[in-house]
């Protein structure tokens, strides 16, 4: 497992990278306090349930969970913030049903909607770009929001995720094609973060041809969000923001290629993963337009959880003699 969590954490890094390079090292500085979090109450909770700690703590379960956490926090949170929702992630979502192998929901998912669900506020500070990436806050204040926190000053280099900023003017009745004239989206999403959708759908490439990952989950996924996204698009251009814009915006490349495909929590049969991952792009594009959360993706796959067992109950493949009631 050690060599697997290697190489999904190596197919991290462009994303990671390119978002560090764009928006400043207060990415790399969530990176380290989560993984040092996780590490810590990987170790405590090995001790408090009887497990031997080294082998489980060096197969790297734990710092892949940290890092998809930080990957989907702001640079901006507060170390606090990012310290409760590792040890939520850990304790209660990973150790409560038994460890890696026996947990129903995706740790790093269960760690991040808990601190967004209470501390919302807190949560929503994201680096601004709109006035240009050059205007882009620097290292030392990403610093000064994760460890001191002034909060009149972050407010000041701060503003909503390409998402949050087309969810709230269309619902003061604007047209896409008019928020999308505004110096904060790029090409095909946010201005800057499409290329760190690039990073993570590079990354996740990777994992394809390395077949850490099987294709169905990811393809499904992508499907389901672009085809649901295209009907409505074509329905009315003006209300609803074009297919490209879902796929380079949020988290959804990081989600299909490294979330999703967590092979504890999804779907396990070919045809379940396909339904799987379907289910999670028509959420995702669900709670996107008409939830309370702009991005969607963490929700969506949650939900998708807790419906894994019951997908594979009616799409495992069926043994040679078994009948349909399964004896």
């Amino acid at each position: 497992m050690r060599g697997v969590m290697l190489q999904v954490g190596i197919a991290l890094l462009p994303g990671l990278l390119a978002y560090a390079a764009l928006f400043g090292a207060g990415i790399l500085v969530q990176c380290v306090l989560a993984v040092a979090f996780a590490l810590g109450m990987e170790a405590l909770m090995l001790w408090l349930r009887g497990q031997p700690v080294r082998p489980y703590l060096s197969d790297g379960s734990a710092v892949i969970t940290a890092l998809l956490f930080a990957a989907c926090i702001s640079p901006f949170t507060p170390w606090w913030i990012t310290f409760i929702g590792i040890v939520f992630a850990i304790t209660l979502a990973k150790h409560a049903f038994g460890g890696i192998g026996h947990n129903l929901f995706n740790p790093a998912m269960a760690g991040y909607a808990f601190v967004l669900l209470c501390f919302p506020a807190q949560m929503n500070l994201w680096p601004s770009s709109a006035g240009g990436l050059e205007s882009v806050p620097g290292s030392a204040d990403a610093l000064s929001a994760i460890f001191v926190f002034e909060h009149a000053d972050i407010d000041a280099i701060s503003g909503a995720t390409p998402l949050n900023h087309m969810k709230s003017r269309l619902g003061l009745m604007e047209m896409v094609s008019e928020i999308q004239a505004e110096p904060v989206y790029g090409f095909f999403g946010g201005r800057g973060w499409e290329w760190i959708a690039l990073g993570f759908l590079a990354g996740g490439i990777g994992l394809l041809v390395l077949r850490i990952i099987k294709w169905h989950i990811p393809v499904s996924m992508l499907g389901g969000l672009l085809v649901t996204s295209t009907v409505f698009h074509l329905y009315d251009s003006d209300a609803y923001a074009a297919p490209l814009f879902h796929l380079f915006s949020g988290g959804t490349l990081l989600g299909a290629f490294f979330i999703a495909t967590d092979p504890v929590t999804a779907a396990t049969s070919p045809r379940g993963r396909l339904v799987f991952g379907t289910l999670i792009g028509l959420l995702t594009y669900l709670i996107r337009v008409w939830g309370s959360f702009p991005d969607g993706v963490a929700f969506a796959v949650l939900i998708a959880n807790g419906t894994a067992p019951l997908i594979d109950h009616f799409t495992r493949p069926r043994v040679l003699g078994e009948t349909r009631d399964g004896s």
